[in-house]
């Protein structure tokens, strides 16, 4: 590669960018094959759980041809054990991609500055880039475009609302966030949308009545309302999200032929009811799978089209 490419927050890429990875994960969905990563070690690096980060990223490298290498919590002390910028610098000389999913996105950054390979931001507390670009992949499915098409997020204005608003920004689509207050999505991102929504054509409102943020939408989207690391908040969240339930009534109140998203795990009985993932209308499976297409579309970008 002539340069090196992290992919730290979705704005890393260029709009016209982000629909090429899309493209490219679609492609790798309907059977094409690649061997990008050919010869290729990707050093996995989690200090979170995770099922679908975690799967969706090794076997995408396996399908690619390359290698990946999986590191638990215990086994670096990032931070802890060895400063990180150390363990970037280690990373850089063995390892062709680090894949980190970690919580202060600061520790991600220090790592990327570090690194002479490409870094890929697998969560943090800010923002959530690969799970946007599997939610851009599901809703072009979904919609048959980006442009235009409009999403109702309900509950937190937190790392996966973050990324999905630059994300629909970046390619034209319609967001309503509907948070109650004090939980919105933050000022910075609402801004950095904006202008990218004056590019684009899209738009984003930020609203605390989910029945207004549904009238209209083609897609209902939620996420769980205390996420890891929020523990100790979990009761005052309960309680200020008290209406925020997406459930069949509130789906009801949206145009015939609305879908249903959620980024999973989902925690039934609170930000939605019993039963809604297998919902007619739910397209979270296919969402979940699309973190595999979209993310190997990632990785084949960043290896043969930076």
């Amino acid at each position: 590669m002539d340069s090196v490419r992290h992919f730290l927050s979705v704005t890393d890429l260029a709009p016209s960018e982000l629909r090429e990875v899309i493209a490219r994960g679609r492609a790798l969905k309907a059977g094409e094959r690649s061997q990008a990563l050919a010869g290729k070690s990707i050093a996995i690096l989690f200090e979170k759980p995770s099922l679908r980060t975690k799967l969706s990223f090794e076997i995408g490298i396996t399908r690619l041809g390359g290698h990946a290498i999986y590191f638990s919590p215990d086994e670096v002390g990032l931070g802890t054990r060895e400063p990180v910028q150390d363990v970037a610098r280690v990373m850089s000389r063995m390892a062709d991609a680090a894949i980190i999913r970690t919580f202060a996105h600061e520790v991600l950054e220090e790592f990327a500055s570090a690194a002479t390979i490409p870094v890929v931001n697998a969560l943090t507390d800010a923002e959530h880039p690969c799970q946007a670009l599997a939610d851009l992949q599901t809703i072009e499915e979904s919609k048959g475009a980006l442009e235009g098409a409009r999403v109702a997020f309900i509950g937190d204005g937190n790392n996966v609302a973050v990324s999905l608003a630059l994300g629909m920004a970046s390619t034209g689509g319609h967001l309503t966030i509907a948070s109650p207050p004090g939980y919105e999505l933050p000022g910075k991102t609402a801004s950095d949308a904006g202008r990218l929504n004056a590019k684009s054509g899209g738009s984003l409102r930020l609203i605390t009545d989910p029945v207004e943020a549904v009238r209209d939408a083609d897609i209902v989207y939620t996420d769980v309302w205390t996420s890891m690391g929020q523990e100790a908040e979990s009761q005052a969240r309960l309680a200020a999200f008290k209406g925020y339930q997406v459930n069949p009534a509130l789906l009801d109140k949206a145009p015939d032929g609305v879908r249903f998203m959620h980024d999973l795990p989902a925690h039934p009985g609170e930000e939605i009811s019993e039963g809604l993932l297998t919902d007619p209308r739910s397209i979270a499976f296919d969402q979940a799978e699309n973190r595999l297409h979209a993310q190997a579309g990632l990785l084949h970008f960043l290896f043969s089209g930076a």
